[in-house]
């Protein structure tokens, strides 16, 4: 049986609202947990899960719970693009998503395998991404809980919504006409295309209050913060 209540109690632990993470006391009192966690559910038969919810609530929860642990291997650190002499380190930064990390069944598994070879391959369900957090701050805020089988879509609708709604993510622009969001929109453009017409009209399904988006709405990318979504201890 799948158990989340482990990752569960350390989202409510670490996580505030805002999604920010407070990796400091997280790495002073429960690594050890979170690694005894990740290494019972290594040992998880996906055969015995046919229902995709169950499925889907494990991915998603894997990715975030692995994310972290990497950050907390090198906590602490301003961001997940560390910089040589203000020059991006773009080989431990591909190296961050590339390298395997996590083994289950028979295979080894990078955090870009699991988001694009297995969750956006299999589920093809746009909305995980606004689910999967890679501890950025212009990645979707990270849930203080974690994601259930029964709950699993709801709470997709959920991140869907709250990442719409939130300025720094997306926001129109009424004297333009000009729609401002995240690149996740961009990089993920055919995702999003595949159950909308378009960025916009695909945005609106979520947006609150209801702005007439069309499929002929301008778009603008914002810029991504790839700081650290971190909290201090207090």
């Amino acid at each position: 049986m799948l158990n989340f209540e482990p990752w569960d109690r350390m989202l409510h632990q670490y996580v505030d609202a805002q999604g920010r993470v407070n990796y400091q006391a997280w790495k002073l009192e429960s690594v050890e947990e979170l690694q005894h966690w990740l290494s019972e559910l290594s040992k998880v038969n996906l055969q015995d899960y046919s229902d995709p919810n169950p499925r889907l609530a494990l991915w998603l929860n894997l990715y975030n719970a692995l994310v972290i642990a990497q950050v907390l291997k090198s906590y602490p650190i301003p961001s997940i693009r560390p910089q040589i002499l203000g020059v991006p380190n773009w080989i431990a930064f591909f190296g961050f998503f590339l390298r395997p990390v996590f083994a289950l069944g028979d295979r080894r598994y990078s955090l870009s395998d699991i988001e694009n070879g297995v969750v956006r391959a299999t589920f093809k369900d746009p909305r995980i991404h606004f689910a999967l957090v890679c501890a950025a701050v212009g990645c979707p805020l990270l849930r203080n809980e974690a994601y259930q089988p029964e709950q699993v879509q709801t709470q997709l609708d959920e991140d869907a919504t709250r990442f719409i709604n939130n300025p720094a993510k997306v926001r129109f622009d009424a004297e333009t006409e000009t729609l401002y969001c995240s690149p996740i929109f961009k990089w993920y453009r055919q995702d999003f295309l595949n159950v909308a017409s378009s960025t916009p009209t695909y945005i609106q399904t979520y947006l609150a209050p209801r702005i007439l988006l069309t499929d002929s709405t301008r778009v603008r990318y914002l810029d991504y913060d790839w700081s650290l979504n971190q909290r201090m201890s207090s």
